[in-house]
């Protein structure tokens, strides 16, 4: 009887999403067309970053500077993006994530993450005002809806003050479906879907401001690369800085979502072969089609919300847009009554709102859960093992998915004024943007795998981008000491009528 040969059964992928091994890897396609089909960590980021950032603090912006500003809207679109390219580089060339790389740092650096977890849930302020403006769209939509809900409990019942709270609870209830099952796949599809929509709609919302009889100055567009700054608009400017383009949360987040959709995994353990170096250079380029791709649709969405608020809002609501979700909406869709009528410019703006804010409430709201739990998990307070007992690393994941929708549904339902919500969340990310571009160009120099460094002229952009963010940080700071430390106003002196 010939025996017959022993063939080694190949080890199984591995069940984990952030562990690494040989049975994972995967070599990289090296074409364009090819990487397209590999996009989707950016189009998630892309659906975080255009939300409040560019319906409220952009046009907002706009509104108040006119095009003045026009420059550093672009500006904060593209110089963050060497930032964040640098964190994802460093998580193909580790396997590490965006907390371990964080907690590798020498010096203060390990406390990085403590001020992330800090900024993290002051800017749960953003998500609850897109939370309540996702409501009050759906309100406007179908306000039979809540009509009818109010006069169940009368003239006077919660509902019949405030419409837009029935929307803004299925909207927690859909988030909580969608994130608490912690798929990767449920969330790229359905940011993606909501980015095409929210960048056709942006587009066609500048498109049709010349039929609406709201024509474009060009001169004034021209204006807008003058690099001025207004001393007036320095705190609307900085809010805008620090959260149109990649915020600090999304830079956090974006590592996360590389290894999850598996750039790193597929280029394996690191190792001294020229195989893995080639691997790592090729799904690094991968990575690098998926940042600027995302680059480019959220720039255009922004420049076209800037568009809105410098052409036309400038001019009726030069003070800015109004404090609260029904005035900020209703100021949109006037533009387009007298093209589109009531109904059309009312069924217009509420799909692009929704599709703005839902991406943004969806992909931050699963962004922000993975990077807490690896925190926690990183600094012991957590076990991310499964196999050890408790819930695990997607066990918490999906915790804090259901967690946080309902918190920020009671912080819109405390605090009634989203412009002040988006302003507050901006400025303690600009503080944040530093730290993190420091920590970028230390693992850059450090920590990555030398075979896979970038070259001169990405170092270049890369320092500019560390010296942008450092420079928006220290005029935000600066600003908000002034305003602290600012003279209380003198009170008028009564005095009593003579007797």
């Amino acid at each position: 009887m010939t025996e017959q040969p022993v063939v080694a059964t190949p080890p199984a992928p591995s069940a984990d999403a952030y562990a690494r091994s040989a049975a994972d890897v995967q070599e990289p396609p090296r074409t364009f067309g090819g990487a397209l089909r590999h996009v989707g960590p950016g189009l998630i980021l892309a659906g975080a970053i255009v939300g409040t950032g560019e319906l409220i603090a952009t046009t907002n912006l706009g509104a108040r500077a006119g095009f003045t500003l026009l420059w550093l809207v672009i500006v904060s679109c593209f110089v963050k993006v060497f930032v964040q390219v640098e964190l994802g580089r460093y998580a193909i060339s580790s396997g590490d994530t965006t907390m371990m790389a964080f907690k590798r740092l020498p010096g203060p650096g390990v406390a990085i993450g403590a001020l992330w977890c800090v900024m993290m849930f002051v800017t749960q302020l953003q998500l609850a005002a897109m939370i309540g403006g996702v409501g009050y769209v759906g309100h406007m939509a179908l306000p039979w809806v809540s009509e009818a809900l109010g006069r169940i409990g009368g003239p006077d019942s919660l509902i019949a003050k405030r419409p837009e709270l029935p929307w803004a609870v299925l909207t927690v209830l859909l988030t909580i479906y969608l994130l608490s099952r912690g798929s990767y796949r449920i969330v790229e599809w359905s940011v993606t879907w909501l980015v095409v929509l929210f960048t056709l709609v942006t587009i066609a919302c500048v498109a049709l401001l010349p039929a609406s009889g709201h024509e474009i100055p060009w001169d004034d567009v021209g204006g807008g690369f003058a690099f001025q700054l207004p001393a007036a608009g320095i705190a609307v400017a900085l809010a805008m800085f620090g959260i149109t383009g990649v915020g600090a949360a999304e830079l956090v987040a974006y590592p996360y979502w590389c290894i999850e959709k598996g750039y790193a995994r597929k280029a394996g353990p690191r190792d001294d072969s020229p195989a893995w170096a080639d691997r790592a250079r090729g799904w690094l380029r991968v990575m690098r089609v998926d940042a600027w791709v995302a680059c480019a649709l959220y720039t255009v969405s922004t420049i076209a919300f800037y568009f809105l608020g410098a052409a036309v809002l400038n001019r009726t609501h030069a003070g800015g847009l109004p404090n609260d979700v029904a005035g900020m909406t209703n100021a949109l869709t006037g533009m387009y009554v007298p093209v589109m009528g009531q109904t059309g410019a009312t069924l217009f703006i509420v799909i692009g709102v929704f599709a703005v804010l839902y991406s943004t409430v969806l992909a931050s709201t699963a962004g922000n859960s993975r990077a807490l739990v690896d925190f926690l998990g990183t600094n012991r307070a957590l076990s991310l093992d499964a196999n050890r007992g408790g819930w695990g690393r997607t066990g918490w994941v999906k915790f804090f998915c259901v967690f946080f929708p309902i918190a920020d549904f009671f912080l819109f339902y405390w605090i009634k004024d989203p412009v002040v919500m988006v302003i507050i969340g901006g400025v303690t990310q600009a503080l944040m943007l530093p730290m993190i571009g420091a920590a970028a160009v230390y693992l850059r120099y450090r920590r990555t795998d030398r075979r896979i460094t970038p070259g001169v002229a990405w170092d270049v952009f890369l320092w500019v981008s560390l010296a942008a963010l450092t420079l928006a940080a220290f005029v935000g700071g600066k600003k908000v000491w002034d305003d602290l430390n600012k003279p209380a106003a003198p009170k008028p002196v009564t005095t009593s009528p003579a007797k």
